[in-house]
């Protein structure tokens, strides 16, 4: 290529970065102080706790779907939990237990419908018992309330239909619709002056050239908005909003779809309260459950098998780019490995539903395959390290990266169960950090 042809390539390059940026600063129409990316359960919490504390601050919570609590937070068995399973000391148990009492204060000001239906963690078999005895004595240290052992006279007082040795009953724990929790925060959140964006899909961040306002936040078309300081609250797509500001990959989001057998209507009636399984460490997640929901509906599950995309809830919700980012992480492929047995046995009780049956049978023998259908799906956003470990505590991330968004930008990179029935608890450690970290 002549020297002439090179010049005419290097022109005609700036002047499409010239055009790009002015069309950002064209379609720029507001500033914020903070701007809170994330429309889910945590998101919408911090960013109502956040304008509840500092009014005088403007406030943007931005979504990439069409609606708020679109995946996670819509999508769940929507249990109240009471803090029972998480190691003593941890975040989880902390701020699960704070979580509830505050959830049920909460849902009890705004008169949304919930049930306090108490939840039994089961034991069926004499080897279950001293981890049933185990996590008696975590609910103790973590503070949980009123609960107690039970043996099986007792059990069946409070579930004829249940079968077990011993159980342990947590009266306090609840069910509700975390959507319509979630869409409540979002109506306190403006109602206090806070601004709202749906169809907002963050692409990319970069450094403005207004000093006051110095991060730049860019959709997927191409519109934008800037801000002082920034949360993330993504969710499924947390890890890949952290490598935009410049955080690492790690820890990185595997989603991992759980799917639900409904109760027939007519068979509804035959359980009262959330029937839960003695945890075995040697798999990585809980099991198969019965949950009571806040529509009169009854669930059985979920299994826990690979979604194909990081929203994946169906066999043929498939994104080759995102299946292939997945499999080639190396923390996957030795969970994989790990758990090669149990995978499989996961993905048959998918495919053959008496399989998934038989798990609930241990508690409930009068339920038959002929008593369930198909029910609704969720995608667990969970976190991973690169040896292969699930990050079971929540995470945040910041002062990654160069400029205004390395120092700027706090990322919620991981919030789990419970962080819906934690929801508040964990807005109000946000905003404490926020404050901190930024001088708010």
């Amino acid at each position: 290529m002549s020297s002439i042809g090179k010049l005419c390539r290097i022109a005609t390059k700036q002047s499409s970065l010239i055009r790009n940026a002015r069309s950002y600063s064209d379609r720029h129409k507001e500033n914020y102080d903070i701007v809170v990316i994330g429309g889910g359960i945590v998101g919408a919490a911090s960013a109502r706790e956040l304008i509840i504390r500092h009014p005088e601050l403007k406030i943007a919570l931005v979504e990439k779907e069409n609606v708020f609590a679109y995946h996670q937070s819509g999508n769940n068995s929507g249990v109240i939990h009471a803090g029972i399973y998480y190691k003593p000391g941890t975040l989880k148990a902390k701020l699960c237990v704070k979580g509830m009492g505050m959830a049920y204060k909460y849902l009890d000001k705004k008169d949304i419908k919930y049930v306090k239906c108490g939840k039994l963690i089961v034991a069926t078999q004499r080897s279950e018992v001293p981890r049933l005895l185990d996590l008696y004595d975590r609910g103790i240290k973590n503070g949980v309330k009123d609960i107690q052992l039970m043996d099986k006279k007792e059990l069946m007082e409070i579930e004829p239909h249940c079968q077990g040795l011993q159980a342990l009953w947590s009266p306090h724990t609840g069910i509700v619709n975390w959507g319509d929790v979630t869409i409540s925060y979002v109506k306190d959140f403006k109602e206090s002056g806070g601004k709202t964006y749906l169809n907002f899909e963050v692409t990319k961040f970069t450094d403005a050239e207004e000093a006051d306002y110095p991060v730049m936040i860019i959709d997927s078309k191409g519109n934008a908005i800037q801000a002082k300081y920034v949360l993330t609250c993504c969710g499924l797509q947390s890890d890949t909003v952290a490598v935009l500001t410049g955080c690492p990959e790690e820890p990185k989001i595997i989603p991992f779809r759980g799917e639900y057998l409904y109760l027939k209507p007519e068979k509804s009636n035959i359980v009262k309260t959330n029937i839960y399984p003695v945890p075995d460490p040697r798999f990585p997640f809980l099991g198969v459950h019965v949950t009571p929901r806040i529509d009169s509906r009854v669930i059985v599950g979920p299994n826990a098998i690979l979604a194909f995309c990081k929203e994946g809830y169906k066999w043929s919700d498939i994104n080759f780019n995102e299946l292939k980012d997945i499999c080639s992480f190396s923390g996957f492929r030795k969970m994989a490995m790990r758990y090669a047995g149990f995978g499989l046995k996961e993905m048959m009780r998918s495919a053959i539903m008496p399989l998934q049956v038989m798990q609930i049978q241990k508690y409930i023998q009068d339920i038959t395959t002929a008593d369930v259908e198909r029910g609704p799906a969720g995608v667990r956003a969970q976190a991973m390290a690169k040896d292969g470990t699930l990050i079971e505590d929540f995470v945040f991330d910041s002062k990654h990266g160069s400029g205004a968004i390395g120092s700027r930008v706090l990322h919620c990179r991981n919030a789990p169960s419970p962080g819906a029935t934690s929801s508040l608890a964990i807005a109000e450690m946000i905003a404490d950090k926020m404050q901190t970290e930024f001088n708010l």
